[in-house]
Parts: C-alpha cells; sequence; structure tokens
C-alpha cells in the first residue's frame, strides 16, 4: 500500500477545509515547507520534518520535529524540498495544503508546476483548499469527480501542448475525441450534472480543477 504524505506549503489556506483532520490523522507523514509550520500549528500538529531556508517563518521550531535548512539561494522552493522529501520517504499520495499565494500569484504558478514536478517523481500529487487541484494523465484508466451538494464546476486544462480528451462525460458540456490546446481554455467553467462526471485521456496532461458553487 503506497505511503501518504500531508505538506502544508507557506501561503494562503482557507479555514475549515473539509476532511482535513481525517487526512493528517491518516498520513504517514506530516511535513511543513517554511511557514507552512504555521497553518500546523494552527491546527494543533506538530509536523514530522520541516525543511526552507526559514526566510519567512522566524519563530521557534518545535523540538521533536526533523529539521532540514537550506540557503536562500537555491533553485528548489520550499514546496519542491518538501515533495523531494515524501518522495525520498516511499510517499507515492501527497496532498498538499497552502499552495495557493493570495497577493504572491506566482506562487500559485510555482506550486502548479510542482503537481508536474511530483508525476516526474512518481508521486501524485493533490492541491487542496476551497477548491482541489490535481493532474488527468493517460493511464488507461477513468476518473470519476464527485459532484458536491450544492453543485461543483470543473475546468479541464491542457498542461502539455496539446491533450487529447477521450471523453468526458455527465458534465452541462460533455466531450468525447476531443484534443484540447494549451492556447485555447475550452474546458474552463463546466459543470458536473450528476453524481460524479468521469473523464479518460488518450494523450497529453491536463490540469483538473474542482470547486463547489
Amino acid at each position: 500500500m503506497d505511503k501518504e504524505c500531508v505538506i502544508f506549503a507557506g501561503g494562503d489556506m482557507s479555514e475549515n477545509i473539509p476532511n482535513i483532520e481525517l487526512r493528517v490523522k491518516s498520513a504517514d507523514y506530516i511535513i511543513c515547507a517554511d511557514s507552512g509550520l504555521k497553518h500546523a500549528q494552527r491546527l494543533g500538529i506538530t509536523p514530522d520534518i520541516i525543511v526552507g531556508d526559514f526566510d519567512s517563518y522566524t519563530g521557534k521550531l518545535p523540538d521533536n520535529s526533523e529539521i532540514i535548512r537550506s540557503i536562500p539561494e537555491k533553485d528548489d522552493t520550499d514546496t519542491i524540498m518538501a515533495v523531494r522529501k515524501a518522495a525520498e520517504l516511499g510517499c507515492r499520495q501527497i496532498v498538499l495544503y497552502g499552495a495557493l499565494g493570495g497577493s504572491r500569484f506566482e506562487h500559485t504558478v510555482a506550486n502548479i508546476q510542482t503537481l508536474l514536478f511530483a508525476k516526474e517523481l512518481g508521486c501524485i500529487l493533490t492541491i487542496i483548499d476551497k477548491s482541489v487541484i490535481c493532474l488527468q494523465y493517460n493511464d488507461g484508466e477513468e476518473y470519476y469527480y464527485q459532484r458536491s451538494e450544492n453543485g461543483t464546476y470543473m475546468s479541464v486544462f491542457s498542461l502539455s501542448e496539446t491533450t487529447e480528451i477521450e471523453y468526458l462525460d455527465d458534465v452541462k458540456y460533455p466531450l468525447e475525441n476531443y484534443t484540447m490546446k494549451n492556447s485555447y481554455p475550452i474546458g474552463v467553467s463546466n459543470e458536473i450534472t450528476e453524481t460524479c462526471a468521469v473523464l479518460k485521456i488518450k494523450s497529453g496532461t491536463a490540469l483538473i480543477i474542482l470547486t463547489d458553487k
């Protein structure tokens, strides 16, 4: 069974994210990336590991957490460091909180690129906040996306130059044998119309964003 890791990054993080306590409790490892420690502390969580250059967190560090320090002048973001460590620990399922940049929009873009980096390491990374953000690519499987009680917007974007959609069903605007381009956002703000939407991809890599109404 794949190990699971929860990572707290230092971006904006909504309060009362559904199921966060259950995810933290079931995780094999909790890693904080620099000021992501503040989110963990707010939730009363002591992480197993804290990584970063600590340019944004200046408080006292927990005595019983492993600390991995870096210098500010580095190629890896603090979140990338956390994902690398999770992969080294054998975690193939990773959930990332605090990944949205707020006023620092570049951090949001960096963390979306981190989804691709995790894929290269053989990991499945999901960003969770008010929206759920993940990747879908051709692995021969159908994927199902659940509709919330009040309804769910489902946006599908091509991250590769093109993404061939075999089918996207049980949505307001279904697709079949359609090639998406990364220069045209035709998949934005679709709506799940049944209990679950179903998506299968022939080729390419798609970015999926689910947002409750």
